[in-house]
């Protein structure tokens, strides 16, 4: 059962939707996600990790930030995003029941991906994941935003779809920076749904995408 908190920030009031496993594992980092610039917590993306990562014991904690809740319809520029992020950090940690010093990953999909980048060292998160990181805007390939991805400091997981009009996995650099891992969602756009026709279904793509973090996750150092 999801638990929704309310936290004060420098951006406005956000809401933290929590979800606490029956059985916690003590070894496993908890999980601040964020959501994209035009879409709150609910994506179907979002709502599978919450549900299938707290099932293996993680808490996973998603961030509804203040622009959503206050009712406007896109996102307000990233540095109010950044300070709403870092501000719910420690009521994240206290809701999760972990310690100044506990292993934390922060990430989200598109714009709360690369909120998650940028703050990802200053709130010693000890990882980053990465859903449907928005490389560019559509059809501008030359306003990058690699460098967000490359000075992040920590390990990272892209996950990205194959035909995500933001950056297809192919525009990536190759090799990846050394602490960049990128999961593929076959035929899948920047939602991570995947074509009708393709290969695998979006409910079996976010399956798998689950369980691609769960395997990350358990192989960062502590």
């Amino acid at each position: 059962m999801t638990r929704v908190v309310e936290v004060e920030t420098p951006a406005g009031l956000a809401r933290l939707h929590v979800d606490v496993p029956a059985a916690p594992d003590p070894r496993a980092p908890a999980l601040l996600l964020g959501h994209g610039a035009g879409n709150g917590v609910d994506t179907a993306d979002l709502e599978a990790l919450a549900a299938g990562l707290s099932a293996r014991g993680v808490v996973v904690v998603r961030l509804e930030q203040p622009w959503k809740v206050a009712g406007r319809r896109v996102a307000t520029p990233p540095a109010t995003l950044d300070a709403g992020l870092r501000a719910v950090v420690p009521a994240v940690r206290d809701l999760a029941g972990l310690d100044a010093a506990a292993p934390l990953v922060v990430g989200g999909r598109s714009a709360g991906a690369r909120s998650a980048l940028r703050c990802a060292r200053g709130i010693h998160a000890i990882g980053v994941l990465a859903l449907a990181f928005p490389l560019h805007p559509p059809g501008r390939p030359e306003r990058s935003r690699l460098a967000e991805l490359q000075d992040a400091g920590v390990p990272t997981l892209v996950v990205q779809g194959e035909r995500d009009p933001f950056g297809r996995p192919e525009e990536l650099p190759d090799p990846l920076p050394a602490h960049v891992r990128l999961h593929v969602v076959p035929a899948a756009d920047h939602a991570l749904r995947t074509a009708a026709r393709g290969p695998v279904s979006t409910a079996d793509a976010l399956a798998a995408v689950v369980a691609a973090v769960a395997a990350w996750i358990d192989d960062l150092p502590r």
